[in-house]
C-alpha cells in the first residue's frame, strides 16, 4: 500500500491555470479587447443552442444543473415504492403528469374552464377586484402585486408591498414606443397571439376580445412607472395607513374587499404602495373601464399564464409569441427540461435538498468562505483608504459591512411542503395548488419575527443576490462551478471570476440604492451631502460611460437602468483584485501558460461573461434588464481598473486604456 510517505517526494503538481486557453484569439490584443482576446474563438464557433435565447457560462452551468435535475427527479419517477404524499411522491407526481402528453391533450382546456368561468361571473367592481386579489394568488400576471418582504424603514417587521403589474409584453415601451419597428411587429404579434387564445378558448368574437385586452394593457402601460423609476428605493417607499387609501389614492378602489380577497385583512395596518399615481389611474380604469372589458382582459392574462400547461395548440401559441416572437427562439425547450422547471418552480427547496447532497461537495462551501473572508477584508481597507469619503461616513460603511451576513451554497432549514397537496393527474390544479401554498406561506409571515435563515433562491440556481432589507449575499451551490470556481484551478481566476462575483454582491450594499439602506437594512441616509455628492458624481460618469456602449445598431444601453450592477460590476472587480493579492500572502505568483497571475485574474473575469445573445433578446433585455450586455460587463469594468492597465501594459491609442483621472473608481 503507498503510503503519504512513500509519496513525499514525488514532485508537485502546479495548479491548472483555469483560463480556458483553446478559445483565445491571439488576432485580438487584449490591449483592445480581452474579451475576445480570451473566447474569441468560441464566440466565432458556438452557436446558440435552438431552444435558447442566449448562450454562455451562466446558461452551461444551467444546463449541467438541469441535467443533474432531471437524473434525480426520473430516479424518484422510477421509485416503484415511494410513499404516496411524500415529497419524493409528490416531486415525481408533478413531473410525471407533464410529461403524460397525451392525457394533457385529451384534457384540452378543461382544466381552465372553471377560472373561465369565473371570470365570466363577475357582476360588480367588489366582484372584479376580489377575482384580481384571487389570480395574483396564484401567480397570474395582474394589474396589482402584492409581496411581502421586510418593510424598508423598519426591517424587524414584515410588511406587505403592492407593485404595478399585468402587463403580457415585456415593458411599456412594447405599448408605447411608435417608431421602432422591432417593438411594433411584437405588438402587432402580440394581438394575433391574443385572437388565438381566444379562439382556442372558444370565445365568440376573438378579434374583440384581443382588442380590449390589448387597450386596456396600453392604457395601463400608459399609467405605469419606468424601469429607471422603480429603481428609486426612496420613491417607491410609499407607506399608507389602511384608513388613509381612499384620501390618499382613490376611493374608486374597494380596498377592504381587496384585503380580505387577499387573505391580509386584520394582519396588516398599512400598505407600502411601490408607485401610487399608477394605482390611482387603476382605481379609475377599474371603475370606468367596461366590465366586459376586463373580463377579456383577465381571460387573456389566464390563458397566457396556464397555456404551456395545456395541450399542444395552447403550448405552441403561447411560445410562438414569447419565445419565437419575442426573444427570436427558434424552438421550444425540450419537454423534459419543462417538466424540471415545474418541479422546481412548485417544490424547489425539497429538490435543492436532494441536489446538495449529490452534488455539492462540503470542500467547495468551505474554500468559498475563504474566498469572501479575503473580499471582506480587501472591502474594509478599500473603505478605509477611500480619498473621497468624509470619517463620518466612512464608520458608517464599515459598519454596514461588518453586519453583512453570508449564505453559501443552501440553506440551513429546508422548507416543508407536507401541507401542498398534489393529486394525481391533475397537472394544472396540482400547479394552482403549489403557487397558493408559496402565497399563504408568505402571507403567514405577517406579524411574525423576520426569518434570518430563510433564503430567496433554491441551491439549484446559477445565480447569487444582495437583499438590502436583509443585509446579505447569497450564494447558492450552482454557482459554484467552472468557470466561476473551479477547486483545481490557481487562485488567480478563481478570484477573477467568483471573486468578482462575491465582490459584485458585497458591492451591492454600497451602489446607488444600497447605499441608501444601513447595516440593518433600514432606508436612512448615513451621508454627509458632501460624502453622497462625490459619490454622485462618479455614479453618472458611470451612467455617462455605459450610455455610450451599442450592442445592436440603433439600440444602447440605458446607463441609468444599469447602474446598480455597472456600480457593482466595477467595484466588484475591483475589490476581487485587492483581495486576490491578499491571498498571494506577498508570495509571487506563478507564470501559468505565459501568464502572469494578474493576468489570469481578468482573463478568468472576461471569460465568465463569454456569451452570444439573439437580436430580439438583446433588444428585450436593453429594455428591462437592470444588466449591460455580457460583452458590455466584461470590457466595460476593465478601462476602471488601474491593475488591467498595469497587467496588460495599456497606452494611449489602445481601446480599453483609460488615463488614470479618466477612471471611474467608487470603491
Amino acid at each position: 500500500m503507498l503510503t503519504l510517505a512513500g509519496c513525499a517526494e514525488l514532485p508537485v503538481q502546479p495548479a491548472q491555470s483555469g483560463v480556458d486557453s483553446q478559445w483565445m484569439d491571439a488576432s485580438v490584443r487584449p490591449q483592445d479587447d480581452l474579451y475576445r482576446h480570451v473566447s474569441g474563438k468560441w464566440l466565432e464557433t458556438v452557436t446558440i443552442p435552438p431552444d435558447r435565447a442566449r448562450f454562455g457560462a451562466f446558461d452551461q452551468l444551467r444546463d449541467l444543473s438541469e441535467s443533474h435535475l432531471r437524473t434525480l427527479i426520473e430516479g424518484l419517477v422510477a421509485q416503484p415504492d415511494a410513499e404516496p404524499g411524500s415529497g419524493a411522491w409528490k416531486m415525481a407526481r408533478l413531473y410525471r403528469d407533464f410529461m403524460d402528453e397525451p392525457a394533457l391533450e385529451a384534457a384540452g382546456m378543461t382544466p381552465l374552464a372553471a377560472e373561465l368561468a369565473r371570470v365570466d361571473d363577475v357582476k360588480t367592481h367588489d366582484d372584479l377586484v376580489a377575482l384580481m386579489a384571487h389570480l395574483a394568488a396564484q401567480d397570474v400576471g395582474v394589474p396589482m402585486e402584492p409581496s411581502v418582504a421586510p418593510d424598508a424603514r423598519e426591517t424587524t417587521r414584515y410588511a406587505v408591498y403592492v407593485s404595478q403589474g399585468g402587463l403580457g409584453m415585456p415593458d411599456r415601451e412594447y405599448y408605447l414606443n411608435t417608431s421602432d419597428q422591432r417593438l411594433i411587429q411584437v405588438r402587432e404579434a402580440y394581438q394575433r397571439y391574443l385572437e388565438t387564445l381566444f379562439t382556442l378558448a372558444h370565445e365568440q368574437n376573438p378579434q374583440r376580445s384581443a382588442q380590449q385586452a390589448l387597450a386596456l394593457e396600453t392604457s395601463l402601460a400608459e399609467a405605469q412607472w419606468t424601469k429607471v423609476e422603480n429603481r428609486d428605493s426612496i420613491k417607491t417607499y410609499n407607506k399608507i395607513a389602511l384608513s388613509d387609501l381612499d384620501m390618499q389614492i382613490s376611493s374608486d378602489w374597494a380596498w377592504t374587499v381587496w384585503q380580505k380577497a387577499m387573505g391580509i385583512d386584520g394582519r396588516i395596518e398599512a400598505l407600502i404602495l411601490r408607485q401610487p399615481s399608477y394605482f390611482k389611474t387603476l382605481s379609475v380604469l377599474s371603475r370606468n373601464a367596461p366590465l366586459d372589458q376586463w373580463k377579456s382582459y383577465l381571460k387573456a392574462r389566464l390563458l397566457d399564464a396556464y397555456s404551456p400547461f395545456l395541450s399542444a395548440e395552447f403550448v405552441n401559441a403561447q411560445f410562438k409569441f414569447h419565445g419565437a416572437t419575442v426573444r427570436g427562439i427558434p424552438e421550444n425547450r425540450p419537454r423534459w427540461k419543462r417538466g424540471v422547471a415545474i418541479v422546481e418552480s412548485s417544490m424547489g427547496e425539497a429538490l435543492g435538498h436532494l441536489y446538495v447532497d449529490a452534488y455539492f461537495p462540503e470542500s467547495s462551501k468551505q474554500r468559498m468562505q475563504t474566498l469572501v473572508r479575503h473580499l471582506l477584508e480587501a472591502y474594509r481597507q478599500s473603505i478605509e483608504t477611500l480619498p473621497w469619503m468624509g470619517q463620518s461616513t466612512r464608520e458608517e460603511a464599515l459598519r454596514k459591512l461588518a453586519a453583512l451576513n453570508t449564505k453559501i451554497g443552501y440553506p440551513s432549514r429546508w422548507l416543508d411542503y407536507g401541507t401542498l397537496t398534489i393529486l394525481p393527474g391533475d397537472l394544472l390544479g396540482n400547479l394552482k395548488r403549489a403557487r397558493l401554498f408559496e402565497t399563504q406561506r408568505q402571507i403567514n409571515k405577517l406579524g411574525q419575527p423576520i426569518d434570518r435563515e430563510e433564503w430567496g433562491m433554491t441551491p439549484q440556481t446559477v445565480n447569487a443576490y444582495y437583499s438590502a432589507r436583509m443585509n446579505e449575499i447569497v450564494f447558492p451551490a450552482a454557482i459554484l462551478q467552472p468557470p466561476f470556481f473551479n477547486p483545481e484551478a490557481d487562485d488567480a481566476v478563481n478570484y477573477g471570476a467568483i471573486g468578482a462575483v462575491i465582490g459584485h454582491e458585497i458591492s451591492h450594499a454600497f451602489d446607488d440604492q444600497g447605499s441608501q439602506s444601513d447595516g440593518q437594512g433600514n432606508l436612512r441616509n448615513w451621508w454627509t451631502d458632501a460624502d453622497r455628492q462625490q459619490f454622485s458624481q462618479r455614479a453618472q460618469a458611470l451612467v455617462e460611460q455605459y450610455n455610450a456602449y451599442s450592442p445592436l445598431p440603433g439600440y444602447f444601453v440605458n446607463g441609468s437602468l444599469t447602474l446598480g450592477e455597472n456600480i457593482a460590476d466595477n467595484a466588484g472587480l475591483a475589490i476581487a483584485f485587492k483581495a486576490y493579492h491578499l491571498a498571494l500572502e506577498n508570495e509571487p505568483a506563478p507564470i501559468i501558460d505565459g501568464l502572469s497571475g494578474d493576468q489570469r485574474f481578468y482573463c478568468g473575469w472576461v471569460q465568465a461573461w463569454r456569451s452570444r445573445v439573439r437580436d430580439a433578446e438583446t433588444v428585450r433585455l436593453l429594455k428591462v434588464d437592470p444588466h449591460a450586455p455580457a460583452a458590455i460587463r466584461a470590457d466595460g469594468a476593465l478601462v476602471n481598473q488601474p491593475g488591467y492597465q498595469a497587467a496588460f501594459d495599456t497606452h494611449p491609442g489602445d481601446r480599453l486604456y483609460r488615463a488614470a483621472e479618466q477612471q471611474v473608481i467608487i470603491w
